[in-house]
């Protein structure tokens, strides 16, 4: 079994004997282990041979406090010291997870079929999954903020795999106080592509792959690498303007975001890439217009589908230079069944995919045999 980052602990086997009494000392991890995540900043994973220990640092923004797990093997023997906090047995064999980009990983270790319920089941996209959502065998569970606790108590999930905004979330915290075991995933909040992606070791933990969940990610991580390589041979940087208006604001990402990162690492410049921050900038049209007028390209423009939406939504879009060039790719056209955006699912799990779509999209003329995954040049 894997286990997390952050704090370290120490492991003493012994048996102390008084008397005729027997009292076993209290057993600590040992300081040896070894985190074994390299990209992500919120997740540590320690393996101690029957059970890991999982720590959760920042799972949104500004967190202040860390959560820790123990995930235990049959008969597995956890140290005094980590008897109060949450232990989940595994390998899990049913399982409630609450956002999408939770999905890819169950899908990629093989092991949907443990899903039994989820938040406003439309937005998955995810073939396997929507064939088991139409036999029935997945419960709606309602929006995230609101969970129907009536039926996760009923179905009683080996583990429920939560996510929150920050600190107040009720539905959580009454599935918690009925038993339930409640483990916190932070993907969301990470900045690294990589960082992203390698919160799959998690699932590996609970579902004992932790091989093949090092395996797909290491693939990812070689893939991801080997496109970054290449864009290092771009010999001129376009520059890329993002997002589009919402009820009278431009939203776009800042520069220390996700979505900045993998432009500058496609070899594009990113116009707001000073920006300081990993979440949304929001500017008035006529800022970004200033700015960005003659950018080269426009990735990401908001929901739109085609070029005759953008301009029916705002006429203004066409002074853009990337709009008259038709230079405009949005990853919104490619859908799920039930009309969820696959790129919301999928991308933080593929960054490998994401970055050849950056760069198939920047230079072209690197990955001539690549077809873009995510994003569509719109018509």
């Amino acid at each position: 079994m894997k286990t997390f980052r952050f704090s370290v602990f120490s492991l003493i086997l012994a048996l102390v004997f008084v008397g005729c009494k027997k009292s076993e000392t209290t057993e600590k991890p040992s300081a040896a282990v070894q985190n074994s995540i390299k990209y992500a900043k919120g997740l540590s994973i320690f393996d101690y041979g029957d059970y890991s220990v999982v720590k959760v640092s920042n799972p949104w923004p500004n967190a202040t406090q860390d959560y820790t797990y123990v995930l235990k093997e049959k008969d597995a023997k956890i140290p005094d010291s980590l008897q109060k906090f949450t232990s989940v047995n595994v390998p899990v064999k049913s399982i409630i997870v609450t956002s999408t980009t939770h999905i890819p990983s169950l899908e990629m270790l093989g092991v949907e079929n443990s899903l039994v319920a989820f938040p406003q089941l439309d937005y998955i996209s995810s073939e396997k999954v929507r064939a088991r959502i139409d036999a029935k065998k997945i419960k709606e569970l309602g929006s995230n903020q609101s969970l129907n606790t009536e039926v996760v108590i009923d179905l009683s999930p080996d583990v429920i795999i939560g996510y929150g905004i920050d600190n107040n979330n009720k539905a959580i915290d009454n599935l918690q106080k009925s038993g339930l075991k409640v483990v916190l995933n932070g993907d969301w909040n990470e900045t690294s592509s990589l960082g992203k992606a390698e919160w799959i070791k998690l699932f590996g933990a609970l579902y004992g792959l932790e091989d093949k969940a090092d395996k797909i990610f290491s693939d990812i991580e070689k893939e991801y690498n080997s496109t970054l390589e290449l864009a290092k041979k771009a010999t001129k940087k376009p520059t890329v303007i993002a997002g589009a208006m919402f009820e009278n604001k431009w939203y776009l990402p800042q520069g220390n975001s996700w979505g900045a990162e993998l432009i500058a690492q496609g070899a594009g410049q990113y116009l707001w890439a000073d920006s300081k921050g990993t979440g949304s900038l929001s500017l008035p049209f006529e800022s970004v217009l200033e700015k960005g007028v003659d950018a080269d390209f426009w990735i990401g423009p908001g929901q739109f589908t085609s070029l005759a939406e953008m301009t029916a939504a705002n006429a203004h879009y066409d002074q853009f230079k990337a709009f008259k060039t038709k230079n405009v790719y949005s990853f919104s056209s490619k859908k799920g069944k039930t009309g969820g955006i696959i790129y919301f699912e999928l991308a933080p799990n593929r960054p490998d995919l994401v970055l050849k779509d950056i760069v198939k999209i920047l230079h072209p003329e690197l990955l001539p045999d690549h077809e873009l995954y995510f994003f569509e040049k719109l018509k």
